[in-house]
């Protein structure tokens, strides 16, 4: 079967997702192209007998007829004629944009007749990704609220006194692949499973494969407590009569306690061992204050439940690992 390619290219011609096709081409450029720079920036801090330095002036514009200006850049004309050459051109770029494309205005929106599929804007569709696999508490108020603050903390909890002011990869793996596995492979990805992936009934449709709203998913999601049998069945003869019709609501509550537990245990750990790897990695985290510590190991565990969760409905069909009364999980 080719595939449905009409039904792609009007996805990825609509005014909505022009960004996410620009994202496709411009995201893998600039990832290349950083670490392009910061490898040469580590071969020349090895052959200068690890001057860091150097890296700052290797790459810099050079007066020929001043020596003193050997290693300083100014900010005129440097600086300036180049931000004013890309202010002119990102002016051009949009208003051609602006011009050849139709803002994404629709007709008046009828209660009686709900879209299908319903997407928010490109830029919240990782959010709407992500209530796929949690409660709308955490996916729509707890992670976006520790994305914020965990950017608002990388400064403070950042113990690594180089790469500033130039790339670099040697010195700064933790730190790239960190970003790298949080921006690039969660956040990025999930805006574009929701933007080419997620159809009607925002059911899973491979590229190319036609939308079909009619189409019924057969797949059946248990929570964790279901797979083991939780039915507090056990816990009913140690409660008063009176009281055991909440024996199932208590057994399920008491249960999902423990997986949390073993997950954030192991993924601490886990993030210990990966933290205290290597003996540059080492050097900075015997640099670290406790707090920095557990900051950033609890920061890295929360983003680590991403994928888990992801992995955890997609592969073995599980809704929610902990399931109480007042939240899930």
């Amino acid at each position: 079967m080719l595939g449905n390619w009409h039904q792609l290219w009007e996805i990825a011609a609509a005014p909505d997702n022009v960004p996410i096709v620009g994202l496709l081409f411009v995201m893998p450029f600039y990832v290349w192209y950083a670490f392009r720079q910061a490898m040469e920036n580590d071969r020349l801090i090895t052959a200068l007998e690890g001057d860091p330095a150097a890296a700052k002036t290797a790459h810099r514009k050079v007066e020929p007829w001043h020596p003193k200006w050997e290693r300083e850049v100014h900010t005129w004309p440097y600086l300036m004629r180049v931000e004013f050459i890309a202010a002119i051109l990102v002016t051009v770029l949009l208003m051609v944009w602006s011009i050849t494309l139709n803002a994404p205005l629709e007709e008046p929106a009828n209660p009686n007749v709900t879209m299908n599929p319903s997407k928010a804007p490109w830029y919240f569709l990782g959010l709407q990704e992500m209530l796929v696999y949690f409660d709308p508490w955490l996916a729509g108020v707890v992670f976006p609220t520790l994305i914020i603050i965990g950017l608002m903390a990388i400064p403070y909890i950042d113990a690594n006194p180089l790469g500033n002011g130039y790339y670099t990869y040697k010195q700064r793996k933790f730190a790239i692949w960190t970003f790298s596995f949080g921006f690039l492979g969660l956040w990025i990805l999930m805006i574009i499973i929701g933007t080419f992936i997620r159809g009607p009934g925002w059911m899973w449709f491979w590229p190319t494969e036609t939308w079909d709203a009619q189409r019924v998913e057969y797949a059946i999601n248990r929570n964790l407590d279901q797979i083991f049998m939780i039915d507090g069945s056990w816990l009913a003869y140690l409660m008063p009569a009176a009281n055991r019709g909440y024996a199932p609501i208590l057994a399920r509550t008491i249960f999902g306690i423990f997986p949390v537990t073993l997950y954030f245990v192991l993924a601490g750990y886990a993030c210990y061992v990966m933290m205290n790897s290597t003996g540059f990695a080492r050097k900075i985290f015997a640099r670290m204050s406790l707090l920095q510590i557990v900051t950033t190991s609890l920061l890295m565990v929360l983003m680590l439940s991403l994928p888990v969760k992801i992995i955890l409905r997609l592969v073995f069909r599980i809704k929610y690992v902990w399931v109480t009364p007042w939240f899930t999980i």
